[in-house]
């Protein structure tokens, strides 16, 4: 045991999981080491962490607990979701960053809003991953396609690494809402496919991609997103990194882990550098994306006429 900024730090020896060639220990150095690169991009953002608790499986955790001390910083908001009333923690500063490491809170999901502006998404998100079994190569190549999408229409954005299998491409806003900037990311991803077909889809039923690169326009509204910077519970511990667009062909998810990411911003935040300033949506991919049906909603209907024709198939 021993103490951290006011701290009380316990079990630093333990394995942090299976595989993650890393202790309890090492997660806290990491985090402490970074804290002035990661805690800019959490704070005053509603915050979702995944813990991993010695013998039980990863679960992620939105509502502080009960015995969550009166000094870290929150935010109360109704989830219409799960229809309650939900106290998120934020992590603004050093001492509830080593606080949520002790808890053994490996993963930062931050929400796309900040806490006192619910209304105001700060950015257009695409989610991008391989299909199963292809290398991270081919998510790189897709994600270029939304970057020359984004380049047709005078927008930017950066890209990092998921830290898991694939990317995230992040294009930060001026004041929007969340219906059109949920309408901005279906067209650019629709816009995308249509560089080449053959390589990436929108197609939200897993069955219908094929070996298709899936460009995930879903994170909006309520999303959150891995932070950068942030550890991921996969074999290794890699991190969520930046990735120079002209580097993206040439990396892997793996180049970044706990071991060696501090080091790489221990004089700048490429993050922060990538990050172009906060741009207005375009009013055409605005325009174009309310005529496109939002994902889920098509798959949910698609799904039901599907399991309709099967039964009616069966009948005859």
């Amino acid at each position: 045991m021993t103490e951290r900024d006011g701290v009380t730090l316990t079990n630093l020896d333990q394995p942090l999981f299976d595989g993650s060639d890393a202790t309890k220990g090492d997660l806290v150095e990491y985090l402490d080491a970074v804290r002035d690169r990661i805690i800019p991009h959490l704070h005053d953002r509603p915050l979702s962490v995944m813990r991993l608790l010695r013998g039980q499986r990863p679960f992620m955790q939105k509502n502080l607990p009960k015995y969550t001390p009166e000094w870290v910083p929150r935010v109360e908001h109704w989830a219409e979701s799960s229809h309650r009333q939900v106290t998120y923690g934020l992590c603004n500063d050093r001492k509830t960053l080593l606080w949520f490491a002790n808890q053994r809170a490996i993963e930062y999901h931050a929400a796309l809003v900040r806490a006192d502006h619910w209304d105001r998404p700060t950015h257009l998100i695409m989610d991008i991953d391989p299909p199963e079994g292809h290398p991270f190569a081919v998510a790189a190549k897709a994600a270029l396609l939304v970057k020359a999408a984004l380049d047709d229409v005078n927008m930017a954005g950066a890209v990092k690494t998921s830290g898991a299998k694939g990317l995230h491409i992040f294009v930060p806003l001026a004041e929007a809402t969340h219906e059109d900037v949920a309408a901005a990311q279906r067209a650019l991803a629709v816009r995308a496919e249509k560089l080449d077909p053959a390589l990436a889809t929108t197609a939200f039923i897993r069955e219908d991609r094929g070996d298709k690169v899936f460009l995930d326009a879903t994170r909006a509204g309520g999303a959150t997103v891995v932070s950068v910077y942030s550890p991921r519970i996969r074999p290794g511990t890699p991190v969520s990194f930046p990735v120079p667009w002209d580097d993206l062909e040439s990396v892997s998810p793996r180049d970044f882990t706990l071991r060696n990411a501090s080091a790489l911003v221990e004089k700048a935040d490429p993050w922060a550098d990538a990050m172009p300033a906060p741009q207005a949506l375009d009013a055409g991919l605005v325009a174009e994306g309310h005529t496109i049906p939002v994902a889920r909603v098509q798959a949910m209907h698609e799904g039901k006429r599907r399991k309709a024709a099967a039964r009616k198939q069966a009948e005859e």
